[in-house]
C-alpha cells in the first residue's frame, strides 16, 4: 500500500504506524505477523546495509513472497539513504517510499536534490520522506554521534513546500541507538510544523523514549516512529539466550532456535502497535 496513505490516516486520528527496520527474513516475516495478530498498519524497513548485504533482488522477492494475501495495511521503505543510485534501484524496483538522508549537504543542496527525489519517486507511485538535520547517532553505517545544527522553523518549512516530500523527520532532541540518557525532546517543533504546514511528522530514535513521551508525540502529529535499536536487540538477545541454554542441554535444533526467536520479534513488534495506537486501524 502507498506509505502516504498510511500515514495520512494515522495523521488525521492521530496514531503512531511503527516503522520498524528489519535485518532478515525471520524478522521481516514476525514483524509482517505481529501486524497481522494486531490487525494494524505497519512499516517495514530497510536500511542501505541490508539492502546490499541481503541483496536487492532476493529482498524484494522476500517481501513480495511474504505480503502475498496479506490483510493489513503494509509499506516497505528504504530507510536513510544517501546514495542517489541505490534510491532510484529500489523505487525502481518496487518500494513504496525512500528517505534520501542528504542532511550532511548544506540545506540548499539538500533541498534541491531532494526536488528530483521526490519527482522520481512520485512519477512511480511512491514517496518520500525527507529531513534537513541529522540524527544523532550512527545507524548502520549511516549518521554521525555529533548533535547536528537546528535548521529555523522557516527553513523546515521552506524545505517541505519546495521539495513537496510526504513525510518529514526534524530533529527534536532524538537519537539513533540507545540512550545514555533520558532523551529531552523538543516537542512544541513538531507543533509549531503541523500547525504551519500539515505533514506527517518521522519520530527516529524510538527505542529508549518514554510511553509518556510517545503518546505526547503522536498527539502533536508523529504518525510515523522509527524503531531501530529495538529489534537488533531483540534479536541478538533472543538468539543468546537460546543458544546458551542449548548449550547447557547439549540441544541443537536450528528450526527450535528460529521459533525461539521469531516469537520475540514478534511480541516486540506488537507492543510498540499496541503502545501507538495503531492495533485495531487495519482496513
Amino acid at each position: 500500500m502507498p506509505t502516504r496513505e498510511i500515514l495520512d490516516r494515522a495523521f488525521a486520528e492521530r496514531y503512531g504506524v511503527a516503522a520498524i527496520n528489519i535485518v532478515n527474513d525471520l524478522s521481516m516475516e514476525a514483524v509482517l505477523a505481529a501486524a497481522v495478530q494486531e490487525r494494524a498498519p505497519v512499516i517495514v524497513q530497510t536500511s542501505v546495509k541490508t539492502v546490499k548485504s541481503i541483496g536487492l533482488d532476493l529482498l524484494f522477492a522476500m517481501w513480495r513472497e511474504l505480503t502475498a494475501g496479506i490483510d493489513v495495511p503494509v509499506a516497505l521503505h528504504l530507510d536513510h539513504c544517501p546514495e542517489r543510485e541505490v534510491i532510484t534501484d529500489c523505487l525502481r524496483k518496487g518500494w513504496n517510499s525512500v528517505l534520501f538522508d542528504a542532511s550532511r549537504l548544506p540545506v540548499q543542496e539538500n533541498q534541491r536534490q531532494t526536488v528530483d527525489v521526490v519527482k522520481e519517486a512520485h512519477a512511480l507511485g511512491a514517496h518520500v520522506e525527507g529531513e534537513i538535520e541529522s540524527i544523532t547517532g550512527v545507524e548502520d553505517g549511516v549518521g554521525s554521534d555529533e548533535e547536528a545544527e537546528r535548521q529555523t522553523l522557516e527553513t523546515a518549512l521552506t524545505f517541505i513546500r519546495t521539495t513537496g516530500v510526504d513525510v518529514f523527520a526534524p530533529a527534536i532532541g532524538n537519537a539513533h541507538g540507545r540512550y545514555k540518557a533520558a532523551p529531552k525532546l523538543d516537542a512544541q517543533r513538531v507543533t509549531d510544523i503541523v500547525e504551519a504546514e500539515p505533514i506527517p511528522i518521522a519520530l527516529h530514535g524510538g527505542t529508549g523514549m518514554s510511553d509518556e513521551q510517545f503518546a505526547d508525540l503522536i498527539a502533536r502529529g508523529c504518525a510515523k516512529v522509527n524503531i531501530s535499536t529495538a529489534l537488533k536487540v531483540t534479536f541478538m538477545q533472543s538468539n543468546l539466550a537460546y543458544l546458551r541454554d542449548a548449550e547447557q542441554r547439549d540441544s541443537w535444533d536450528p528450526p527450535s532456535l528460529f521459533t525461539h526467536v521469531r516469537g520475540d520479534v514478534l511480541g516486540m513488534a506488537a507492543g510498540f502497535m499496541r503502545q501507538f495506537g495503531s492495533a485495531g486501524k487495519a482496513w
